[in-house]
C-alpha cells in the first residue's frame, strides 16, 4: 500500500469492486482504515479515501490470510530493489510472493505490477507460486504481469492517459487479466494511437516485462546523451536549449533535456534491471555512467566559479529528486552532497518539502533562506524555487543552476551557470 499500491486500490475500489490492501507497516494499514492518506501529495488520493473507505469498499490489513483467500484477483505492487552492479534483490518480493502462495486459492488471477527483469514472472514467480500453494498455474490459478506506467503525484491522471500493458503466461490468463484491468480502468481518448487507448494484451509475460524496461531505458540513455551535448555545448559557446529546441523542432527527433541528476524509483534503477539480462548493452551502460556523473559536473562548475571549494559554504536547493515530489529516492542531492563534501565545502540543505528534522534524518544540514553561503546549486525544480533571488540567499558570489530553474537576472553580482549554456 505505497505511493503506487494504495491509488491502484482506491481505483480498483472506485468502480464498485471490494478491495483489501496488504501492507507490512501497521501504521500505515491504520491510517488508511482511518480514512487517511499515509502520503500526502497524491492528487485526489484523499477525496476518494474519504468516499470509499467508510462507505467499505476499501480497507487494509497486514495479514495476508485476511485478504488473500477470497479475492478474485491480487495485484502486486512491492518494491524491487538493484545495486549499482545491476543486481537485484528481489527479497522484499520474495516475501510477498510466498505469504501470497500460502493463501493462495483456486480460480484466482495474480498480477504483478512491480518492473522486473525479463522472464522474472516466468521463472521465479510462478515456481513459487506452485510450490506454496500446491495448485498449478494455468490450470488452478493464472499469473500475468502488467506493470505500473504511472509517477506519482499523478497516478489516476497517467492510469487513464497510457494503455494498460499485459503478458500471461498463458493465452486464458492473458484474456482473464484484459478482462480485469478494463472493469476497473478507464481511458482518454489517444487519437495518436493507432492501436487505441485501453488494455494491450503484449502476447506475453517477458515482452510485457521488456516494454516497461525498454521505455525508461529509452529515457535514460536519451538523458545521458542530452547532458553529454550539454557539456560539448557548453565548452563550444553554444546554448543547447536553443539546440535541442531547434532538434525537435523536426518529427523525428525527440531529444530529452539534461539537468544535474536522473532520480526517482524508475528511470536510474530500470536501465539496471535491462543490464541484469543483458550486460552486453554498453550503450545503456554509458548513459547510466553519463547521469551518474552529473552531480560531480555540477559541482565542477561551482568550483570553476568560486575557486577552492574548501572551506566555502554552499546549499544545496533540492532534496527531492524531481520539483513537487517529497520522495528522495536517488536523488541527485546524495552525489551533490558527495562531492561538495569531498572538496571540502560545508554543505547545507534546503528544500520546501522538508522540515529541519526530516532533512536531518537524511543526513544534511537544514539551510534556511536568509543565511549567507558563498555558493549555490540548485538540484530539484521546485516551483517555489521561480522566485528565489540573490536577496533570498545573502553573499552568494556563484549559482549553478542543474534544472534551469532559475535565472541570472535573480542573481546580479553572482556568476550564474546553467548546465548547457555557456559563460561568458
Amino acid at each position: 500500500m505505497g505511493k503506487i499500491g494504495l491509488p491502484l486500490a482506491t481505483q480498483f475500489a472506485s468502480k464498485g469492486h471490494q478491495v483489501v490492501g496488504v501492507d507490512v507497516n501497521q501504521h500505515t494499514v491504520d491510517l488508511i482504515n482511518a480514512g487517511t492518506e499515509p502520503f500526502p501529495g497524491e492528487a485526489h488520493l484523499q477525496e476518494k479515501m474519504a468516499e470509499l473507505v467508510p462507505a467499505g469498499n476499501l480497507r487494509a490489513t497486514t495479514d495476508y490470510s485476511d485478504a488473500i483467500p477470497d479475492a478474485d484477483a491480487v495485484v502486486i505492487v512491492v518494491p524491487l530493489f538493484v545495486d549499482e552492479n545491476a543486481v537485484p534483490d528481489f527479497a522484499w518480493m520474495d516475501q510477498a510472493t510466498e505469504s501470497l502462495a500460502a493463501n493462495l486459492t483456486a480460480d484466482t488471477l495474480v498480477a504483478y505490477e512491480t518492473t522486473l527483469p525479463v522472464g522474472t514472472t516466468r521463472t521465479r514467480w510462478m515456481p513459487m507460486l506452485e510450490a506454496g500453494s500446491g495448485l498449478k498455474e494455468g490450470k488452478d490459478f493464472h499469473v500475468v504481469f502488467s506493470p505500473e506506467r504511472v509517477l506519482t503525484g499523478r497516478v489516476f491522471a497517467d492510469l487513464r492517459k497510457y494503455p494498460k500493458l499485459v503478458g500471461g503466461l498463458s493465452p486464458e490468463g492473458a484474456k482473464l487479466a484484459v478482462e480485469f484491468y478494463e472493469q476497473i480502468l478507464d481511458f482518454d481518448d489517444r487519437p495518436d494511437l493507432a492501436r487505441g487507448n485501453g488494455v494491450w494484451d503484449l502476447g506475453s509475460a517477458e515482452a510485457s516485462e521488456m516494454a516497461k524496461l525498454a521505455e525508461t531505458t529509452y529515457r535514460d540513455v536519451n538523458i545521458g546523451l542530452a547532458n553529454q551535448f550539454a557539456i560539448f555545448a557548453a565548452k563550444s559557446g553554444i546554448d543547447i536549449y536553443q539546440v535541442i529546441e531547434a532538434s525537435n523542432s523536426q518529427p523525428y527527433s525527440h531529444i530529452h533535456q539534461p539537468g544535474i541528476a536522473v532520480g526517482g524509483h524508475c528511470i536510474p534503477v530500470y536501465p539496471r534491471l535491462y543490464l541484469w539480462n543483458d550486460p552486453e548493452a554498453t550503450v545503456v551502460r554509458a548513459a547510466r555512467a553519463a547521469n551518474a556523473n552529473m552531480p560531480s559536473y555540477a559541482v565542477g562548475l561551482l568550483g570553476a566559479a568560486l575557486g577552492d571549494l574548501g572551506g566555502k559554504s554552499v546549499v544545496i536547493m533540492g532534496a527531492a529528486y524531481r520539483g513537487g515530489v517529497k520522495e528522495t529516492a536517488f536523488s541527485g542531492v546524495f552525489g551533490t552532497h558527495t562531492a561538495l563534501v569531498d572538496a571540502g565545502a560545508t554543505v547545507l540543505v534546503h528544500d520546501p518539502m522538508y522540515t529541519d528534522a526530516e532533512l536531518e534524518r537524511l543526513g544534511f544540514t537544514p539551510y534556511h533562506l536568509g543565511t549567507a553561503v558563498d555558493g549555490v546549486i540548485f538540484q530539484a525544480d521546485h516551483v517555489e524555487y521561480k522566485k528565489l533571488t540573490a536577496a533570498d540567499v545573502p553573499g552568494a558570489t556563484a549559482v549553478v543552476d542543474g534544472r534551469r530553474i532559475s535565472s541570472e537576472a535573480a542573481w546580479p553580482g553572482a556568476v550564474y551557470t546553467a548546465i548547457g549554456i555557456p559563460r561568458d
